[in-house]
């Protein structure tokens, strides 16, 4: 949770959307879903696949195929400018229609 609670803006205002759950806003909140899921009776490995970064001016975008056991998300995450580094304002993940090409998987980088 400490890599997670760095990880999020102080500044920005946060918001995230797991799947399944309503819209999350504001720090508290997301952080407290985060906390729920991470420290529950199954906290999921999630690992990222085929992460692609853009930069929009002071605005990060990534974009990554999160594999979760035997399912896979499609991922977006949305980055501002904190300091002297990057922080996350906004996640949001879903459901795919498939998994990514083969060539791709070989591209992945654990979450937690």
């Amino acid at each position: 949770m400490d890599a997670l609670e760095g990880l999020w803006s102080i500044t920005a205002p946060a918001s995230c959307l797991h799947p399944g759950w309503p819209p999350l806003h504001g720090r508290s909140e997301v952080m407290d879903s985060w906390q729920r899921i991470m420290t529950g009776p199954n906290p999921p490995q999630i690992t990222c696949h085929h992460a692609t970064a853009s930069l929009i001016g002071e605005v990060g975008l990534v974009t990554c195929y999160e594999q979760i056991g035997r399912e896979w998300l499609v991922a977006t995450n949305l980055f501002n400018r904190e300091g002297t580094g990057w922080t996350m304002f906004h996640h949001q993940s879903g459901p795919t229609a498939a998994p990514p090409e083969m060539d791709e998987i070989a591209e992945t980088r654990p979450v937690n």
